[in-house]
């Protein structure tokens, strides 16, 4: 079974940066796509982030787009978020998530795996 896990979330003041990474425990699975999403508490999970596996094409929320780049590793079948300028608003839960189909989709029913988050949150 294709496990994601995430690591790099934390604690920043606004202005600040982070850089969260998922790791992939397989590759096979890999022939999509791979993308970010978060939770704010009382919210929907939405859509930050996604990139082509193969082209390595990304696609963002507009709100993030300027302050977080989206990149990965197919050596490592790693994906990276990289956040800076980092706002209050985008204190969330960050979910990495993996599809085994083309395209990059900003829905949720649209990727077939999930990690466990890790939390990000900014200090005004």
């Amino acid at each position: 079974q294709v496990q994601l896990v995430e690591s790099g979330g934390g604690l920043v003041q606004a202005g600040g940066s982070l850089r969260l990474s998922c790791a992939a425990s397989e590759v096979t699975f890999i022939m999509g796509a791979m993308g970010w999403f978060r939770q704010a508490p009382g919210k929907e999970r939405e859509f930050v982030a996604a990139i082509d596996w193969i082209a390595g094409s990304p696609v963002y929320l507009d709100s993030v787009k300027g302050r977080f780049t989206i990149s990965r590793d197919t050596a490592k079948n790693t994906v990276y978020l990289q956040m800076n300028s980092l706002k209050p608003e985008d204190t969330a839960v960050y979910y990495c998530a993996g599809r085994n189909r083309w395209g990059t989709p900003r829905g949720t029913p649209d990727y077939n795996y999930w990690g466990q988050g890790t939390q990000v949150t900014v200090s005004s």
